[in-house]
């Protein structure tokens, strides 16, 4: 695990972007992509390249269910509004929260990434450590499934909802081990909030307690953090 200090969220970007664009430039096909207001910046230097994605796949880590594609809330329409609609995939996948078949789709699913090996993985953290929505208590283990969401990820969520009984309950998400078969990972934290769950990240015992600890076991990790979010490191 390599750990990145940047002055703020633009200089954090720029290197995510960076490490990307060498990726892509030494053959990577798949790239696994997250939500949230943590990539925005970064996708947003995606649509600004010269980069062509028209030859690649995209993997999503998760999905709310219960929404469906066209909910404005929705992660589907998320990634067309920061980055599919402008730099369009070969192909892009994300789990489908209108599914009828849990079990079904999240098998359906780990076929998927095994059929797209992903090159490399974005992702956030949650302030509970959660990567994916990989909550606490997570098997370090666990393929792609369903998740109960803890009541401090509906909460961090709500600022994206019209009110906090809008969100969800329930995810579908990449697993912990589903997350860790990526070629190359880039962890992305900025702000206080964050300080916690960085510190324990990447000081503290590899747990299921703290999910995204388990990055401390991969090969080609970066873990990008601006000040505030590396202040307890």
């Amino acid at each position: 695990m390599k750990v990145i200090k940047v002055k703020d969220q633009l200089e954090g970007a720029q290197i995510a972007f960076d490490i990307l664009k060498e990726k892509i430039e030494n053959g990577a096909k798949t790239l696994g992509l997250a939500t949230g207001s943590t990539p925005i910046e970064l996708y947003r230097k995606m649509v600004a390249s010269d980069l062509d994605f028209k030859d690649m796949y995209s993997v999503n880590l998760d999905e709310y269910v219960g929404l469906s594609k066209e909910n404005p809330q929705s992660y589907y329409q998320f990634m067309k509004e920061h980055l599919f609609d402008t730099k369009p995939f070969k192909e892009s996948f994300l789990p489908d929260g209108m599914t009828n078949d849990i079990e079904s789709h999240t098998k359906e699913y780990d076929a998927i990434l095994e059929k797209y090996p992903v090159d490399l993985q974005i992702l956030g953290i949650g302030n509970n450590g959660h990567i994916g929505f990989n909550e606490p208590g997570t098997a370090l283990n666990s393929k792609t499934h369903l998740v109960d969401l803890q009541d401090k990820t509906i909460q961090a969520n709500s600022r994206f909802f019209e009110k906090e009984s809008d969100v969800p309950r329930q995810a579908i998400s990449m697993g912990i081990a589903s997350i860790l078969k990526a070629e190359t990972i880039i962890l992305m934290a900025y702000g206080k909030a964050k300080a916690d769950a960085i510190a324990k990240t990447v000081n503290g015992p590899v747990t299921k307690e703290v999910p995204a600890s388990v990055l401390q076991n991969h090969q080609d990790a970066y873990v990008i953090v601006d000040e505030d979010a590396a202040s307890l490191l």
